[in-house]
């Protein structure tokens, strides 16, 4: 062999916002700093690195040994830092205005403290869309790097994807790089030695091209099996002895051969993902029928060839897949124009931290790994939407109530809100809450999720499946079926409706709402159902707190004697969930935590005591009320294995109701910072 591959290596390390603690401490010590030191081992190494601003902030902070490192070979020019939205928003789900803040606070940060200002970012999953040109190009960027499919769904030839192209919206340019899948699927799950091989044939077959590889660094450490394989069994420092001991292969930063080449052409690329992402951007029955395609064309021989021709979704798919998703992005959005309608000098650096945060992306989606099934992940993000959104009723007030049509859905949402709470009610059908804020607690007691059907439930359904490791190396996660706890059929039973606070029925048939009034400024919603039985339901915020009054009034009694249902339904996202912090009292007597299915009869009170949340939300019950409690768990995919989540406390309140009498119910909750 007489050419010489260039490598191009890049790693990008994430951690959600709001993630645990101990969960990124423990990244650190399996991932994050046996990979930076062996790369400082190998200072004849070049390599690009992407870490995300939160995660690069909390190490900073936490792991100083291990920046340090980084900052060396960064000093000695080994290490290019590469930039990227500061909160890892998906930049095509976001404001103009906001890619250009999210790429500049990112870059600022790297600047700050390491002194290298980034030449190159990393978008997000790889989400490409041509509108997001002109922020990168504002905010400095020259370069970004997608999947080579990203490549071959534009036409692209494979001899042209060995290096980087040309693209521009508007005007505005930016180079892009072709991310090598091969190089993906290899690094670090096949033989390091069968690796270095692979890169050094890369230009006997193709001239001139590079090895271009950029992928999650997590794959180095914190999937399975890969601690052990990649450092206590040498891999890496074998790749990388290999690499540089081959005569054919130059490893370079991205920086350094850009400047150093010339772009091979003008590219313009579909919006689109990586192919995973693509699959599982699609509603389940979709999905099935995706699988079953690329599962044909695979048999007969054809997928390589027609793989790029059979795209599936986009990622803002997601917003349709999940009601929640949408719900979040939406809220996110109006806060935005909230924001950058302010006067310059009235948007705080804290209001635009806020709004950062409320564009993380983890939290707005759902693959491979738990994304918007962690109510944990979701939490932070109404963290930071009702903070932000606090920080402008400072500023510019709102009314007290208000209609908006929230999710975009044609479809008016009322919003009623004092200086303590905040709810968002869906008027029609069921006049329920759809968002329950506690302004103090900066948390939302309606965030939670629906069960609903997901595409690889076929898979659970089939039962674990053994899958061999392949003769040289591991198996990616991809590629693995395991279980983390036990799944039945049940749990996989699908939500009817959503899961919002404050839906009712009347003998098991849902109470339904036609008309809204305002009384003293509050609303009121009247309805009933179908055999004459009349139902109002009244919200009214106080300095007590949210009162919700029903009044219920029966037909002409044909049996004055007989007796019916009255029940309503609440979902409360308690952020203990099924832990130890979390306990649950009924006037006054202890019944322990909210994991278990829990009952009681004639009860005044409710409290529940929720240390993570730092408070208490205290219901009070007139009549005394029959109430039965759950968790509300649904059933997701992870890289770990399949899993059952608490979403909610799922708290259902009975009261019997006479045939011939006018009755009424009131339910006082209280919300109660801990001091």
């Amino acid at each position: 062999m007489t050419h010489s591959t260039p490598l191009l290596l890049g790693v990008h390390a994430h951690q959600p916002v709001g993630n645990f603690p101990h969960v990124i401490d423990d990244a650190v010590v399996r991932c994050y700093h046996p990979f930076l030191a062996a790369m400082h081992r190998f200072p004849e190494f070049p390599f690009a690195i992407h870490i995300s601003g939160w995660l690069l902030d909390y190490m900073i902070r936490v792991h100083p040994k291990t920046m340090a490192l980084l900052q060396e070979m960064v000093g000695r020019h080994q290490a290019e830092l590469v930039g990227a939205g500061d909160t890892e928003p998906v930049l095509a789900a976001i404001p103009h205005a906001d890619r250009v803040t999210q790429l500049e606070a990112m870059a600022e940060r790297l600047d700050r403290h390491f002194g290298q200002r980034p030449v190159g970012a990393w978008l997000t999953e790889r989400v490409w869309d041509p509108s997001v040109v002109p922020a990168l190009h504002e905010a400095g960027i020259r370069y970004v790097m997608v999947d080579d499919y990203h490549f071959l769904c534009a036409g692209a030839a494979p001899d042209q994807l060995g290096s980087f192209h040309r693209t521009e919206e508007n005007g505005q340019a930016v180079d892009v790089f072709p991310i090598s899948e091969a190089l993906r699927y290899r690094l670090p799950f096949s033989e390091a030695a069968a690796a270095v091989t692979f890169m050094e044939e890369i230009s006997l077959h193709n001239p001139g091209s590079a090895g271009i590889y950029f992928d999650d660094i997590e794959k180095f450490g914190i999937w399975p099996e890969t601690y052990s394989w990649v450092y206590e069994k040498g891999w890496l420092e074998q790749f990388l002895q290999g690499v540089l001991d081959s005569p054919h292969i130059q490893p370079m930063r991205f920086m350094d051969y850009l400047q150093q080449h010339r772009p091979q052409g003008i590219i313009y690329l579909p919006t689109v993902s990586y192919s995973e992402m693509n699959e599982w951007t699609l509603a389940p029955d979709a999905a099935r029928r995706y699988a079953a395609l690329l599962e044909q064309e695979k048999t007969a021989g054809r997928l390589e060839e027609r793989k790029p021709l059979i795209r599936g979704g986009i990622w803002k798919n997601f917003l349709t897949r999940y009601s929640e998703s949408n719900w979040m992005q939406k809220r996110m959005l109006q806060l935005s124009q909230r924001f950058h309608a302010l006067p310059k000098n009235q948007q705080s650096k804290q209001m635009r931290a806020d709004l950062h945060e409320a564009q993380a992306n983890d939290a707005y989606w759902h693959g491979l790994f738990g994304g918007i099934y962690l109510p944990h992940l979701r939490r932070a993000i109404y963290h930071a939407i009702i903070r932000l959104e606090a920080r402008l009723d400072l500023i510019q007030t709102r009314p007290s109530l208000q209609s908006m049509d929230v999710d975009m859905d044609g479809h008016e949402e009322l919003y009623y809100h004092h200086d303590q709470q905040q709810i968002i009610i869906r008027p029609a059908p069921s006049a329920a809450v759809v968002e329950w804020d506690a302004y103090q607690l900066h948390h939302n007691l309606g965030d939670t999720l629906a069960r609903r059907d997901e595409a690889y439930y076929d898979k659970i359904r089939q039962g674990a499946v053994e899958h061999a490791a392949p003769r040289e190396g591991i198996a990616s996660a991809h590629d693995r079926i395991s279980f983390k706890t036990e799944i039945t059929a049940e749990d996989l039973v699908m939500d009817t409706a959503p899961c919002h606070s404050f839906q009712e029925w009347l003998d098991y048939t849902a109470v339904t709402y036609t008309e809204c009034h305002l009384l003293q400024n509050a609303p009121r919603f009247t309805g009933g159902i179908a055999d004459n039985w009349a139902v109002s339901k009244g919200y009214h915020l106080s300095e007590k707190g949210l009162m919700v009054q029903y009044r219920i009034e029966s037909p002409s009694p044909q049996n004055s004697t007989a007796s019916h249902l009255f029940h309503c339904r609440l979902y409360l996202a308690m952020p203990s969930c099924d832990g130890p912090a979390g306990q649950f009292f009924a006037d006054g007597q202890s019944q322990g935590g909210f994991g278990l299915p829990l009952q009681g009869e004639k009860t005044r009170q409710i409290m529940l005591e929720d240390a993570v949340m730092g408070g208490k939300i205290q219901m009070n019950c007139n009549p005394p009320v029959r109430w039965e409690a759950a968790p509300h768990l649904t059933v997701s995919q992870s890289e770990a294995g399949f899993e059952k989540i608490m979403q909610a406390l799922q708290l259902d309140f009975y009261w019997d109701v006479t045939t011939g009498k006018t009755q009424k119910i009131e339910i006082l909750t209280e919300i109660i910072a801990h001091d």
